[in-house]
């Protein structure tokens, strides 16, 4: 008899896919925005894409032993807040920056993000 209570599978993709792969997607569109974009389209996507990669450095930090110090301390309570949606929405904000400027190249980039965006907003609802 198993009388541990079963989590929702949408809750458990959820947690998934907040922690170890929205951020890095970010990443990925980040930087193929940067090589591709043209003058003031870069400069939000550059600031996104070092922002994500603090994110997923500071996820990876302790697999690697790295979890002491004041930045890793700081940046994992960054991490932590609003229950880690803080750290999602932040860099995604400032690529949407990147969306509305004219010289922005790929504009597939930008429905791909608005997607990821609207997925994690709706199980973000869904498990509230």
């Amino acid at each position: 008899m198993n009388f541990l209570p079963e989590p929702d599978p949408v809750v458990l993709g959820f947690f998934f896919f907040k922690k170890f792969v929205y951020l890095e997607v970010l990443a990925v569109l980040a930087a193929l925005r940067l090589a591709v974009g043209q003058g003031i389209a870069r400069w939000p996507a550059l600031v996104a894409l070092l922002m994500a990669l603090g994110g997923v450095a500071t996820v990876l930090a302790p697999a690697a032993g790295l979890n002491e110090g004041p930045l890793y301390v700081s940046a994992a309570r960054f991490m932590g807040q609003s229950g880690g949606m803080a750290a999602l929405l932040v860099p995604s904000a400032v690529f949407l920056i990147s969306t509305i400027t004219p010289r922005a190249r790929w504009r597939w980039l930008d429905i791909l993000h608005l997607l990821m965006l609207a997925g994690l907003l709706l199980a973000w609802w869904w498990i509230g």
